[in-house]
């Protein structure tokens, strides 16, 4: 009877030595997994943001800059780039990718032999002309204005001027070069608030119907364009027109930046002085190529 017991208790050890290793092992392997799935998510973040930086510079026919740009995000956010490729979505070398690969050291997995693990993550952006646009100014730019179409145009970082009033051509009888991005019945306070901040919501391509007035020599407005002067502001670019008077509307087609230096009006007339400018905007891009016309106005977006 002794030596069953004996026997019994000698098992009951052995057992009790197998289960302490399954759980000490177990929660080894729990803690390093832990660990890695961490990791793995620090270098996707880093994948994300090297892309996204990279693509500020897109599109472009050198990628340089755009290589610059995700390397040192990558650099100074975590590291571990394995390699950064460009190609080409919706136009020539619009699209970066970044690959991080790292390897993460184990702990208690030592025990098994496992001394490290291999994470990687994959991210690739856009840059791509926006069917959508957050911010915009309630001033009309014509598609045919010298700058933008004419040869070799459009022309960037040039002195130029945009006329406003009734003595501008193609605009819709009784209009004044300004927009109505909401549909509603516009303030001069309410235009003044979006030349200052933009438009706050996202507005799309087609008809918007003309603002009737020459609120562009309102006291709101002309504050708000000192307070802009020196920055970038975004238009919508119109390429034909409809109608009359308060029915008046602008056919738009896209997007441009102008960096504003000055501006001077009287009466029914006016003009903004600067120069159109290549800008990364807030905008949504479309998932297709609709082949919108590029007038430097970009929106940066992680793609799949």
């Amino acid at each position: 009877m002794r030596a069953r017991v004996r026997e019994e208790a000698g098992q009951a050890v052995i057992m009790t030595v197998i289960f302490l290793v399954v759980l000490v092992g177990a929660a080894a392997l729990t803690t390093d997994v832990g660990a890695w799935y961490r990791q793995q998510r620090q270098a996707q973040a880093t994948a994300d943001a090297a892309a996204l930086a990279g693509a500020q510079a897109l599109p472009a026919s050198d990628t340089t800059q755009a290589q610059t740009l995700a390397q040192q995000y990558a650099d100074a956010n975590g590291g571990g780039v394995n390699d950064i490729t460009f190609s080409s979505g919706f136009e020539n070398n619009d699209t970066v990718t970044v690959d991080v690969k790292k390897s993460v050291p184990s702990f208690f997995a030592n025990v098994f032999s496992i001394d490290h693990a291999t994470v990687t993550a994959t991210a690739a952006a856009r840059a791509g002309v926006p069917n959508q646009v957050f911010g915009l100014a309630p001033i009309a730019v014509d598609k045919h204005h010298p700058d933008l179409t004419g040869p070799g145009c459009p022309c960037f970082d040039t002195s130029t001027t945009l006329c406003l009033g009734t003595a501008c051509n193609n605009l819709p009888p009784g209009a004044f070069g300004m927009i109505n991005l909401d549909g509603g019945s516009n303030s001069d306070p309410e235009l003044g608030g979006w030349v200052q901040n933009g438009y706050s919501g996202y507005l799309g391509l087609g008809q918007y119907l003309s603002d009737p007035g020459a609120k562009f020599n309102s006291t709101p407005v002309q504050s708000a364009l000192s307070n802009r002067i020196g920055t970038d502001l975004l238009f919508p670019v119109y390429d034909g027109t409809g109608g009359g008077g308060a029915g008046g509307y602008y056919n738009v087609i896209g997007w441009v930046g102008f960096h504003l230096t000055g501006f001077s009006g009287s009466g029914s007339s006016g003009q903004l002085d600067g120069w159109f400018t290549k800008v990364i905007w807030n905008g949504l891009q479309g998932t297709t190529d609709n082949n919108l016309p590029d007038f430097g106005v970009y929106s940066v977006e992680l793609v799949h």
